[in-house]
């Protein structure tokens, strides 16, 4: 979690570590992210850093919480199972993110991070998601990555996503 001392700092300095934590995390995995270069770009002592966060992963996840904040904010999720709004909010989110300035940095999430920092889904949000609900946020979340790792094959894995959602639909019917 994000530290008081790094809250209550003036917008203006905050926005600098911002934009210094998306440089780093955008163009570094987590694993080889340096604080050396945040301070550096930043221009803050090594030691405010460990005022301001309590290591790397924290930072991170300031940032990507802040990034998701802006792009995942306009998500659907109706009670029944509707595949259009599953393929709709995949299309939404990818021209979000790529119209982003957190572009570079949820494409390194997604293809070096996730693993390491993302927890399994809450049981209480499990217990409430449909089978196919389920089987349609992991389709998703493999059809953005897939877009993604090779955004020139964004039409074919959309087309694909597109009849796999309906098939979920046609198992319940």
């Amino acid at each position: 979690m994000v530290k008081p001392t790094f809250v209550n700092l003036p917008q203006d300095k905050k926005e600098k570590i911002t934009q210094a934590l998306l440089n780093e995390f955008s163009n570094h995995p987590l694993a080889e992210a340096q604080v050396a270069r945040i301070v550096k770009e930043a221009e803050i002592a090594r030691g405010a850093f460990y005022k301001y966060f309590e290591d790397l992963s924290d930072a991170y996840g300031y940032l990507y919480q802040l990034a998701m904040k802006q792009i995942h904010s306009f998500v659907k999720m109706p009670a029944d199972y509707q595949p259009e709004i599953f393929y709709q909010n995949v299309v939404d989110f990818i021209n979000q993110t790529q119209g982003s300035k957190y572009a570079k940095l949820v494409k390194m999430h997604m293809l070096y991070n996730e693993s390491t920092v993302s927890k399994p889904f809450p049981q209480d949000v499990l217990v409430k998601l449909s089978p196919q609900s389920w089987s349609a946020m992991v389709l998703s979340h493999a059809a953005i990555r897939e877009i993604l790792a090779e955004p020139t094959q964004k039409e074919l894995v959309l087309s694909k996503l597109k009849v796999g959602l309906t098939l979920l639909k046609k198992e319940s019917d």
